[in-house]
């Protein structure tokens, strides 16, 4: 683990309430093998940014990293946002990677566009074979640390009909993996020409995001 990593831990729950240096944190976009789009939304994690940065007081650098699932870059980010449509594949590598990165302290949340389900579930448990996917209470940090949202993940975008669900990995008592499912926030966080949504949709789906990053950054 990098000694950039610790420090990062160390500042970031300042920079939420001093306004700290300006862009001293990053977040970054995971990038997988697999076949799968992990570049969708290429608008989402700008917007996200810029919101909470303007909300939240945050210092997040406005342009994100993109970092590969096996590389030790990821240490140098709180935050590692994961999307796309399709298949997903993390080899015995890459899922120890994640799976230390985590441990660690850092945070995942994986967004899924539509169709990632079945193969999320599965690499996953290459990254924590002990652990299964729960779906969190409503009464989770996630949902009210910043932005409440009483009945959980708001609906983007339809797609199967189903309800919206907030998934989550716990490790240690920690929730170190927020997996949002039928929602598609990310498709929320970008520009409003792509999807014609609503401002009233758009901010929904960006407060639901900055209370990610805030829970993320003070845990």
């Amino acid at each position: 683990m990098k000694i950039t990593f610790r420090l990062l831990l160390l500042i970031i729950p300042l920079l939420l309430t001093s306004g700290g240096p300006p862009h001293a944190v990053q977040i970054a976009l995971l990038k997988y093998r697999g076949g799968g789009d992990w570049y969708a939304n290429p608008t989402s994690l700008t917007n996200l940014i810029n919101f909470c940065n303007k909300n939240l007081k945050t210092a997040i650098d406005p342009e994100y990293a993109t970092v590969d699932a096996g590389s030790s870059e990821i240490f140098n980010h709180p935050f590692i946002h994961m999307t796309g449509h399709g298949n997903v594949l993390f080899d015995e590598q890459e899922a120890m990677n994640l799976r230390t990165y985590l441990i660690a302290g850092g945070f995942l949340h994986i967004d899924d566009n539509y169709g990632m389900d079945p193969y999320v579930r599965t690499q996953m448990k290459k990254v924590f074979p002990e652990l299964d996917f729960m779906e969190l209470p409503f009464s989770h940090p996630v949902y009210n640390i910043r932005y409440p949202f009483p009945n959980g993940l708001p609906k983007i975008h339809e797609h199967d009909n189903k309800p919206p669900q907030g998934f989550g990995l716990i490790w240690e008592g920690r929730l170190v993996c927020f997996y949002s499912y039928e929602t598609d926030l990310g498709d929320g966080w970008e520009d409003q020409a792509v999807h014609n949504d609503s401002e009233e949709t758009r901010l929904k789906a960006l407060r639901m995001g900055a209370n990610l990053i805030q829970y993320a950054f003070s845990k």
